[in-house]
């Protein structure tokens, strides 16, 4: 399925399983103020969320002074995206990663770590910010902040039914083992369609950094190297705010056993087949 269309339905989908519980709890009173409730902390999002993002890594910005190869390198990638120069910024972090953010094309930035840029070659390392710009250019930095403020509502929801009970339009109380089912099983529901969302806008980002650096293989070998990397370096900021993990290149959490449908990002090995069969074509 194209992955566009499959994160249409997907947010199609959240956005339903918002307003189903809204409705349980309250009736149609409910469900609109569940949707009321959805749209304002979006729109708080959407203005701030690169803000606190950023603040939570401690990132700084840098320009062409202070970061000269990085900053020209994104330069050149930008234009050949298309797209406005984002701001620049570098994390003090050992682990290699990074990330893009911003409500829009006009106010990006993307963000590097010290490690990334120690362990990558320079070819590696653009190929990484052309997907990075690729993130920017799909908009999928309010795609995912869209997907991840519901399904956090969806889980206080869920826990005021949980506490309170649910009522129906009639103003009758639910029945306790539904508020129960429903606190346990949302919020699960809810994780579940926005780690599909961003597996998928993974695979569309590989794709269009594919397109905008010219070098499928660059991003591949990169993918390679920092998953390595990163089983063996653990990103202490992550392990503070692991909400952001969806944003990184490469998950920074390392936690195994769970199954592929928590995964926040593919697997590794089927984005690099997928980026060499680019690379053939």
């Amino acid at each position: 399925m194209n992955n566009w269309l499959k994160t249409s339905i997907l947010m199609a989908g959240i956005i339903a399983l918002f307003a189903m519980i809204g409705a349980m709890l309250g009736g149609m009173s409910g469900m609109l103020l569940a949707l009321l409730l959805g749209g304002g902390m979006n729109i708080w999002a959407y203005w701030n969320s690169d803000k606190m993002v950023l603040r939570m890594y401690n990132a700084h910005p840098v320009d062409a002074h202070s970061a000269p190869e990085l900053y020209a390198m994104v330069e050149e990638l930008s234009r050949n995206a298309g797209l406005p120069m984002p701001k620049v910024y570098v994390i003090d972090e050992e682990q290699p990663n990074a990330f893009a953010t911003g409500r829009n094309p006009e106010n990006a930035a993307v963000a590097a770590t010290t490690g990334i840029m120690r362990v990558l070659s320079y070819r590696e390392l653009r190929g990484v910010m052309a997907h990075e710009l690729a993130h920017v250019q799909h908009r999928d930095i309010l795609i995912s902040t869209i997907s991840a403020t519901m399904a956090g509502a969806i889980s206080a929801l869920a826990n005021f039914a949980m506490l309170f009970g649910g009522r129906n339009e009639n103003g009758r109380s639910m029945n306790p083992i539904v508020s129960i089912v429903l606190a346990i099983l949302a919020p699960i529901a809810a994780s579940l369609i926005q780690m599909a969302i961003s597996r998928a806008r993974e695979y569309e980002a590989d794709a269009g950094g594919a397109r905008i650096s010219g070098d499928p293989l660059a991003l591949a070998d990169a993918l390679q190297k920092i998953e390595s990397y990163a089983r063996g370096i653990p990103m202490q900021a992550a392990d503070a705010h692991p909400e952001t993990a969806q944003m990184m290149i490469i998950n920074p959490l390392t936690g195994g056993g769970l199954s592929n449908l928590f995964r926040t990002h593919p697997q590794t090995a089927e984005r690099v087949a997928r980026l060499h069969a680019i690379a053939r074509s």
